[in-house]
């Protein structure tokens, strides 16, 4: 059944956005009476009939209403954008599909990429959740400085993934212990010292990946799995 994001549902109606509607009915050629999937991005799923098949506003009637319980815990992952944007882009799909609460793009002393497009991110989103079928669609925070995220994270476990020399945590030993979680990703030139410092200051734990050296969106992917899989 053809899934359609709608994140202003509500009701027993509901009528698919412009582009939405041109997929339904122009690409895909769905007739009045065929019945397709919504989700709302908020943890519901509905199956929905077509009562107008109108390639500008296509009218849907609400069928069947699921609801998805949330998982206990989320995962937060603030990480730098990478020079190339495909892998930044590749980042948030794979973090998308495996389940991820909220990403941050950084703007750190090393970035290499100091501006984004938040609304292609946001469709990169929008694409794999649609195909990984997620219930909850991921919150996009917009570019923020680093220090602004170190002195304001509220999350109960908070952590930083860096490549200097220094006494870490496995990651895999953190996810077992707390609920909710954030771990910074730093830019392809690494955190600098004084972000290091900064974030020990406000009580990031160091922790390590492994022994690799990771790119900074493999780091990414990385990090959500081993949190996925240590609280399964």
């Amino acid at each position: 059944m053809h899934l359609f994001y709608t994140p202003d549902i509500s009701g027993d109606s509901y009528t698919l956005s412009e582009t939405e509607s041109k997929h339904a009915v122009k690409v895909l050629r769905l007739q009045q009476g065929a019945q397709i999937q919504l989700m709302d991005g908020k943890g519901h799923f509905f199956i929905a009939e077509i009562e107008e098949a109108i390639p500008k506003r296509c009218k849907v009637r609400i069928v069947e209403k699921q609801a998805v319980e949330r998982r206990p815990f989320s995962i937060h992952i603030a990480i730098a954008p990478t020079k190339n944007i495909d892998r930044l882009e590749w980042f948030l799909e794979k973090c998308t599909e495996i389940g991820i609460d909220k990403i941050t793009p950084l703007l750190c002393e090393h970035s290499e990429r100091k501006v984004i497009k938040s609304e292609r991110l946001e469709k990169v989103i929008v694409s794999a959740c649609k195909q990984s079928l997620q219930a909850y669609m991921p919150e996009l925070a917009p570019l923020t400085p680093v220090k602004e995220l170190l002195e304001n994270a509220t999350e109960k476990n908070k952590c930083i993934a860096h490549c200097e020399e220094q006494e870490k945590y496995l990651l895999k030993n953190i996810a077992e212990e707390g609920d909710d979680l954030l771990i910074l990703i730093g830019p392809e030139g690494d955190f600098s010292l004084s972000e290091i410092q900064l974030a020990q200051q406000n009580e990031f734990m160091a922790v390590s990946l492994g022994e690799s050296r990771l790119r900074t969106e493999t780091a990414g992917v990385c990090a959500c799995h081993t949190i996925h899989v240590m609280k399964q």
